[in-house]
């Protein structure tokens, strides 16, 4: 299976455990793109809407591309009801968007996982001019300042079992953020934001079950290793706290 499709082997998980990112991001980025009725957006592989609901609520002509079957189901599921709301099952990189032009495109976490220049060359293209591009995703989550304690003995665990097929970092191509302006956009801009997380041990092991590299674990050392996960946690009280950050890059098209 392409490494980018493994999040649609777990829709229910992935949509009950996957971070939401800050109300404050949110904010910031419909006031900067101007997000409202009359306005049309794109989000890039929103898998089962982490960062749906901001954008869909302003009233906006809200688009989605999602790779995964079973996500893009999932999407309908929760948001089909909604007039301004529509999603089409396709890769990004080779889907025909005929002449839609958007005055938004965003990505949560996705984008990384397409060509760079493909990305950037094909969200230039159709964006309206003075149209947005934002990119945002979990830039740190800090679960050593919180406990260091618990953080020691989870990352033996991780030595003792962490064995995926492939680690994160060789499933795609490098994706600099920061290339934007190589490929025609100004105004490029980095904002952080502070959030919080708190999980039970049974939690953290269905949260740490939706990353890519963890889902592809094979046995035995899948089992030895979500079972230690647990384990270790309810050893400290039965609790891991995140302190996040969340990364939100901003870049325009020029009018």
């Amino acid at each position: 299976m392409e490494f980018r499709r493994v999040f649609d082997t777990i829709p229910e998980q992935f949509d009950r455990y996957r971070q939401r990112y800050s109300p404050e991001l949110f904010r910031d980025l419909i006031a900067y793109a101007g997000v409202g009725p009359g306005k049309r957006g794109l989000e890039l592989g929103p898998g089962t809407g982490q960062a749906t609901d901001p954008i869909l609520e302003t009233g906006c002509e809200y688009h989605a591309i999602e790779l995964g079957a079973n996500l893009c189901a999932k999407m309908i599921e929760k948001y089909g009801a909604f007039e301004n709301f529509s999603i089409v099952n396709d890769d990004f990189i080779s889907h025909d968007f005929g002449d839609q032009k958007f005055d938004l495109i965003y990505s949560a976490a996705t984008i990384q996982w397409i060509p760079e220049k493909v990305a950037f060359e094909k969200t230039f293209r159709l964006l309206k001019p003075g149209g947005t591009l934002a990119m945002f995703l979990l830039s740190k989550g800090d679960y050593k300042t919180p406990n260091e304690a618990l953080y020691t003995e989870v990352q033996k665990v991780y030595s003792a079992y962490f064995k995926p097929v492939r680690e994160y970092k060789d499933m795609h191509e490098p994706f600099h953020y920061d290339h934007a302006p190589d490929y025609g956009f100004t105004d490029f801009e980095k904002r952080d934001y502070s959030g919080r997380r708190e999980f039970t041990a049974e939690e953290y092991v269905a949260y740490c079950g939706t990353h890519c590299d963890h889902i592809v674990i094979p046995e035995p050392y899948r089992t030895k290793f979500f079972d230690g996960l647990k384990k270790t946690v309810l050893d400290f009280g039965n609790r891991v706290v995140f302190f996040d950050t969340d990364r939100l890059y901003l870049a325009k098209k020029p009018l």
